[in-house]
């Protein structure tokens, strides 16, 4: 449908039409006549020639593909015409349409136009003489049918209806963004689609001059039907009926419904024109297309194209050479052949013409001033009318909190140009009335009314809506019953790009993009004891700062979606990023159910095992301190018992960190490792098992977390309010805290966690045969690398021996050092330092793989994951040995722990839909790590793991081609820890 496809796109060199491709087919003479009688009169200026229906048929056009572009995505696509000729119909009856009037007399030179618009948008022109359209859709449908594929037939004609069924075929009523299967045809005709034919047969046709039976209508048609079953047994037992009339004009006009009949079934057998296999969906080119629109004089139309393709100058692109057939009558309206649509070079956005005037625009003196506050809905229509016809807009929302699960909507900001911002309040002076600075609630729209009127343009699938971190507003309107959709994210367009080289937060953006310092949120609401919740702040203050948000959004939009095609990056943005966004916005609004009883029954253990802890490290060390001071600590440690390698602070105080405890424990000293333990238990109890209880939403019981898209250089997720990435599973308290985490009566918790994917991508992208063929054989991977490397058999493995490969193995993926390895298995730095040499004298590729991918980082500052993502390094050449050595550490890692990022994004996209289609009613809650959470009914359990299994094993497929089998281990349990 457009340049943005990506893996979906199938070139038509492509596989034949087979199991599970999607074929669209579109009415195109339903959308002419629709676009004619829907729009007022219109001629080009230049030429006089009427051009109403094309300008409608082109915007329909545009809106479906945009539609499916960000839905369905259909592998094959044709719109299917009719031909002016008589079709094999009037052979047997000439009456058959023979009352049609001719079409309009302005209408008639604008039928080969429409054809050219069809083909401008690279879609397949289909029709034959002798045939209706309906037949070719009907052939057409069938043979898709039969090859196993699902057909959409873009129409709500009745005629068709015949064609329904479920899970097959389907029509797709795009006026009322209406599916029309087995229930809707039920609803019209009164039966199900397989007798529609009989009933149509009975009824007969006035337009068409389809005679039926006269005195039966559809409603009559349809109770003969359903009591006799089909139209010849009916004919045949016409006798029975008791009505006299009904029973004379059946018997009497049997042949009328008989030739009826023929008249309306529609012919599968239809010799089409073009394979089904040619009709594969082909991407628009930019240039071509808007060359024509341009031609046609189509500006609004033209104007969202470019956007839609970041063309932001059409100046240079020159107009198609579209010639208008000059038409008498609707009898010689034969179809034009394709019209030479001049090209010119193919566009970049590197040399694209007008980009600096664009820059400039979007660069151009912010002023907070120059906003408005729409505050009747009469302006807000308006505004929304003038968005819907560009388009495109900006939007923010504001609230009066950090929490779209919990927090009220105070107002909505949108932007359709540079400085043409409005803020929409709400809510202001209404939810804490008192405590405004004037009694009443200033003049505002109503939230209902609001909503209302928003609701149309930001579900519209061809208006583009563009967002910074768009799903927390996703999720913010939900609260209101909108579901925006599609949804253009910044932020996410910054990390597609940038991710390594600054943060993605509004505020940085544009000051590293545009140069200006937005106002900060501190400045408007205060902060400390003096803040304020956004609906008690004065409309004209609340208008700057919101309009301000929703401008510079717009802005950093127009500088940055271009760059994503010239840093060749649209494909992360595309299939990674963008379509995530809604499935992450859902799972925090299902949320995840946990167990107060649970919490407070581990926090109670947890203070015992503190307490004994306590007393333990006190006795130890002779005397009695604060464990949770730094200072008291390095003080025992360093100065009174004087143990070896302390280190001073900046501050002067002797380091107690992690490592450093660490270290010391690894060197035998018992107290620093009673320290750790106790801190762990100190983490788990304030972290877990204290503060979970208060992150329990009141009004769902649930508790919501935060997924955080571009928290991580590597595209791994974060999550916040609470963190449940970092809750530790090797220890037994550390698992304990997953108790809590629990599924409702009837219902079971699965956990989805890919095993050692990070070793698997390690031996696929460095190529190592060996552990390629360990995975593929199913080996146990540790034991297959400690038999390579000490020589001890597989079988009869002493466990130390394994977990020493374990470790090295891990360790190699994070650029391990011999010092750490030394920590890690409590080893002499030496024997660690000898282990790594041996390692890589075992898998020489490894150590190949190391130094291509920190040389990669050196040469170009950044390197990549097997999907394209990009993870810059800027301080891999620091002159500071400690950066630097920590930038080739991380570089080597990154396309690993990238690349199963991206492939949990993968997986994480595809599941819902998977699980849909299947009819499951699992949902998917949680994501931490490799790891997949799914709240699923407990007799769906076991199909639930087959499906999840399934998408996540192939989510790779097919970007990638994996040399090594992902696996997936899933288990369902009646609470977390039971499920992993």
């Amino acid at each position: 449908m457009t340049a943005k496809k990506t893996d979906a796109q199938i070139a038509k060199s492509g596989a034949p039409f087979g199991k599970g491709d999607h074929l669209y087919l579109i009415d195109a003479s339903g959308y002419i006549f629709r676009a004619y009688h829907a729009l007022p009169p219109l001629t080009r200026k230049s030429d006089g020639t009427p051009v109403g229906a094309v300008s409608g048929y082109a915007n329909m056009m545009h809106k479906l593909l945009r539609e499916l572009r960000d839905g369905e995505r259909p592998t094959h696509l044709a719109a299917i015409f009719d031909q002016s000729e008589k079709t094999f119909r009037s052979d047997f009856y000439p009456e058959y349409k023979a009352h049609r009037p001719p079409p309009p007399e302005d209408l008639v030179p604008q039928f080969p136009l429409i054809r050219e618009t069809t083909k401008a948008f690279n879609v397949d022109c289909v029709e034959l003489a002798g045939y209706e359209a309906d037949d070719l859709i009907a052939a057409y449908a069938c043979q898709a049918r039969d090859k196993g594929g699902r057909v959409t037939i873009v129409s709500s004609d009745k005629d068709l209806m015949q064609l329904v069924e479920d899970g097959k075929i389907e029509l797709y009523d795009t006026m009322k963004s209406k599916r029309i299967a087995s229930p809707e045809v039920f609803e019209k005709f009164g039966v199900t689609p397989d007798k529609v034919i009989d009933v149509q047969s009975l009824a007969g046709d006035s337009v068409d001059n389809v005679p039926g039976v006269p005195g039966i209508g559809i409603k009559t048609a349809a109770e003969l039907i359903n009591t006799y079953g089909n139209l010849e047994t009916l004919l045949e037992r016409a006798s029975e009926i008791k009505q006299p009339k009904r029973r004379e004009s059946l018997i009497e006009h049997a042949e009328k419904a008989r030739i009826s009949k023929r008249l309306v079934t529609l012919d599968c057998d239809t010799p089409v024109p073009t394979t089904l296999d040619d009709l594969r969906v082909e991407a628009i080119d930019a240039p071509k297309l808007i060359g024509f629109l341009k031609a046609m004089e189509f500006n609004s139309l033209t104007k969202r194209i470019a956007v839609e393709f970041d063309v932001s100058d059409t100046s240079e692109i020159a107009a198609a050479d579209v010639a208008v057939t000059k038409v008498e009558s609707a009898e010689s309206a034969a179809p034009v052949k394709k019209a030479a649509i001049s090209s010119g070079e193919a566009w970049t956005p590197t040399a694209r013409p007008g980009a600096a005037a664009v820059e400039s625009a979007m660069r151009a003196a912010i002023d907070v001033k120059a906003y408005r506050a729409i505050t009747t809905a009469a302006d807000l229509k308006d505004y929304v009318a003038r968005a819907v016809a560009q388009g495109f807009v900006a939007f923010d929302t504001e609230t009066t909190g950090l929490d779209p699960m919990s927090d009220e909507l105070v107002g909505v900001s949108l932007a359709l140009a540079p400085g043409d911002a409005v803020y929409i309040p709400l809510r202001h002076g209404m939810i804490n009335r008192d405590l405004m600075s004037s009694g009443d609630a200033p003049e505002q729209v109503n939230v209902t009314d609001a909503a209302a009127i928003l609701k149309p343009m930001l579900e519209d699938p061809s208006v583009l809506k563009i967002a910074q971190n768009a799903k927390f507003d996703i999720n913010v309107l939900a609260g209101i019953g909108i579901a925006v959709a599609p949804v253009d994210d910044t932020m996410l367009i910054s990390y597609a790009m940038d991710a390594g080289r600054n943060n993605h937060g509004m505020d940085e953006l544009s000051k590293l993009h545009l140069g200006h310092d937005p106002i900060s949120f501190k400045e408007v609401v205060g902060s400390g004891k003096n803040m304020l919740t956004f609906d008690r702040i004065d409309i004209a203050r609340a208008t700057e700062y919101a309009a301000e948000d929703a401008d510079v959004t717009l802005r950093l939009h127009g500088l940055l979606k271009p760059r994503l095609v010239r840093d060749k990056v649209t494909n992360v943005y595309e299939t990674l990023e963008r379509p995530l966004v809604p499935v992450l916005a859902q799972m925090e609004r299902e949320g995840v159910l946990v167990d107060r009883e649970t919490l407070s029954r581990l926090s109670g253990r947890f203070a015992q095992k503190m307490g004994a802890l306590e007393a333990e490290i006190h006795e130890m060390a002779g005397e009695r301190f604060n464990l949770g001071s730094p200072k008291q600590l390095g003080d025992i440690l360093f100065g009174r018992m004087g143990l070896p390698g302390g280190r001073k602070t900046a501050t002067g105080a002797w380091s107690t960190d992690a490592d450093m405890l660490e270290e010391l424990a690894a060197q035998g000293h018992d107290l620093p490792k009673r320290i750790l333990d106790w801190r762990q238990l100190a983490k788990l109890k304030g972290t877990y098992t204290d503060a979970l209880p208060d992150y329990i939403n009141a009004r769902t019981g649930r508790v919501h977390t935060s997924f955080q898209l571009a928290a991580t250089p590597t595209g791994r997720l974060a999550s916040t309010d609470p963190n449940l990435q970092n809750i530790p599973i090797r220890t037994e308290e550390g698992r304990s805290i997953r108790t809590a985490f629990i599924a409702p009566p009837g219902h079971v918790l699965i956990s989805a966690d890919y095993s050692q994917i990070e070793l698997r991508l390690l031996a696929h992208v460095a190529d190592i045969p060996s552990l390629k063929q360990a995975f593929k054989d199913g080996l146990d991977i540790h034991a297959m690398t400690a038999s390579e490397m000490f020589g001890v058999p597989v079988e009869g493995m002493p466990s130390d021996v394994r977990r020493r490969a374990k470790a090295i193995n891990f360790g190699i993926i994070y650029g391990i050092s011999a010092f750490g390895l030394a920590n890690n298995l409590g080893i002499p730095r030496g024997e660690a330092d000898a282990y790594i040499k041996k390692y890589f004298e075992r898998f020489p590729g490894i150590r190949a793989y190391m130094d291509r991918y920190k040389q990669m980082a050196r040469d170009q500052g950044y390197v990549e994951t097997i999907f394209g993502r990009r993870v810059h390094y800027p301080n891999i050449k620091s002159s500071n040995p400690s950066v630097r050595a920590f930038n080739e550490r991380a570089s080597i890692n990154a396309p690993l722990q990238g690349s199963a990022a991206d492939i949990v994004r993968r997986a994480m996209i595809r599941v819902p839909a998977a699980l849909e289609k299947a009819g499951l009613a699992a949902r998917m809650l949680l994501q931490v790590h490799d790891e997949l959470v799914f709240e699923a009914p407990d007799k769906e359990a076991a199909k639930t793991m087959k499906v999840v299994k399934d998408v996540m094993e192939n989510a790779a497929f097919p970007a990638v081609e994996m040399t090594v089998p992902l696996t997936v281990e899933a288990k369902a349990g009646k609470n977390w820890d039971e499920a992993h």
